[in-house]
C-alpha cells in the first residue's frame, strides 16, 4: 500500500516563499508520477504540477508556471513543490498525489496541507 505524507504548508505574506514536501512510502516502486493539486474554499479541486517518474518530465497549470517548481529525490522517495512569488489566489489546500504505471489517474493521494497567503 501506498502512505503519502506532506508537510510545509503555513502562512506567508503575499510575494513570499513556501516548500511543500511530500514523502512517499510503500510500494512506490510501481509510482508513474507524483504531483501536486490544490483545492480552494467553495472550488474544484484543480491540478499544480506533476513530475513524471521516468524521465522527470515536469508540467504546470498555467496560473503557476514560472513561479513554482516540482522536483523530487530518488533516494528519498520524495516530490518537493518550491512556490514562489506567492498570491492571495494561491490559498488552498494542497494534497500530493501518486499514479501508478499502468493506470490512467491517480489514486493514492496525502492528507493535505493548508497553504495560506495574505495579502
Amino acid at each position: 500500500q501506498w502512505q503519502l505524507v506532506e508537510s510545509g504548508g503555513g502562512l506567508v505574506q503575499a510575494g513570499g516563499s513556501l516548500r511543500l514536501s511530500c514523502a512517499a512510502f510503500g510500494r512506490t516502486s510501481n509510482s508513474y508520477a507524483m504531483g501536486w493539486f490544490r483545492q480552494a474554499p467553495g472550488k474544484e479541486r484543480e491540478f499544480v504540477a506533476i513530475i513524471r517518474w521516468s524521465d522527470d518530465s515536469t508540467y504546470y497549470a498555467d496560473s503557476v508556471k514560472g513561479r513554482f517548481t516540482i522536483a523530487r529525490d530518488n533516494a528519498k522517495n520524495t516530490v518537493y513543490l518550491q512556490m514562489n512569488s506567492l498570491k492571495p489566489e494561491d490559498t488552498a489546500v494542497y494534497s500530493c498525489a501518486a499514479r501508478e504505471s499502468g493506470t490512467v489517474s491517480y489514486h493514492h493521494w496525502g492528507q493535505g496541507t493548508q497553504v495560506t497567503v495574505s495579502s
